[in-house]
């Protein structure tokens, strides 16, 4: 396991050199969802390793991360990544940014735009959900703890057919989800709560790829079409029978697309 110190707290990590044996300067770089590790990429990096290095992390107050008490902006999570690429040496990156992931990821193509080599958005937005949808999950977290929501996460997670077909995988997901700490998981549904970046995204000029499950129960194609249709040039991919992670129900057609993006 592989930890790094940012301002004395402590994020888990994992860098993953390229398959391939060849050199290359490109690295996929993955942010996680909320309520989850950086197990939820294992399919995608299977196969995306061999195009360039990859490095996985867990967000601050999730999996092995710190949780960080003084977190006050999404700005502070992008500072994690930028202190994880700063201390590798990292210099070009595919960026890939899942859910809230994808809402620090647009932040990052703000502050360090000519380190980032293209833009893979998977089922987010500028602006995920309303005030009172999240006071109201953060209450019932709060009173009761996080199995309270888990089932209706893990219906918004994953596909029908997945949630049918694959009741063995759900049921660690959602050990992942209920193991997550509830500090951690209330302070970052606090930030996305509080967090609007439509004009971030307005002023993003990298290739960008935007991907949604057909069944994602959270941030729904219509609200990914929107984050597609503000930035310039943006292409907006839809993965029939997926719900809110697509790197866990349908991994084979994410990285098919990421595939492809990055070979163009």
């Amino acid at each position: 396991m592989q930890f790094l110190s940012i301002n004395g707290h402590a994020i888990h990590y994992k860098y993953i050199l390229n398959a391939s044996g060849n050199e290359t300067d490109r690295t996929f770089v993955f942010i996680n969802s909320l309520g989850t590790d950086f197990r939820i990429w294992d399919d995608v990096v299977e196969v995306v390793k061999a195009y360039g290095n990859v490095l996985l992390f867990d967000n601050r107050g999730h999996g092995l991360s710190d949780i960080v008490e003084d977190t006050s902006s999404l700005n502070d999570f992008a500072d994690d990544v930028i202190a994880l690429m700063d201390h590798l040496s990292i210099s070009s990156v595919v960026l890939i940014g899942l859910s809230i992931g994808g809402m620090i990821a647009q932040i990052l193509a703000s502050r360090i735009p000519q380190k980032i080599e293209k833009l893979v958005f998977c089922d987010t937005m500028y602006k995920i959900g309303t005030e009172q949808v999240w006071n109201e999950r953060i209450a019932t977290v709060k009173e009761k703890g996080i199995s309270a929501i888990s089932d209706g996460v893990m219906q918004r997670w994953f596909s029908a057919k997945f949630r049918q077909e694959q009741a063995v995988k759900v049921s660690a997901y959602k050990n992942m989800l209920e193991r997550t700490s509830v500090q951690g998981y209330i302070k970052a549904s606090e930030l996305i709560r509080d967090s609007d970046l439509e004009e971030i995204a307005a002023q993003i000029k990298i290739p960008a790829l935007c991907i949604v499950g057909a069944e994602d129960g959270s941030t729904l194609p219509e609200h990914v079409k929107r984050l597609a249709d503000i930035i310039e040039g943006a292409r907006y991919e839809v993965i029939e029978s997926s719900g809110h992670i697509p790197c866990v129900d349908n991994p084979g057609a994410l990285s098919k697309l990421i595939v492809e993006f990055i070979s163009k």
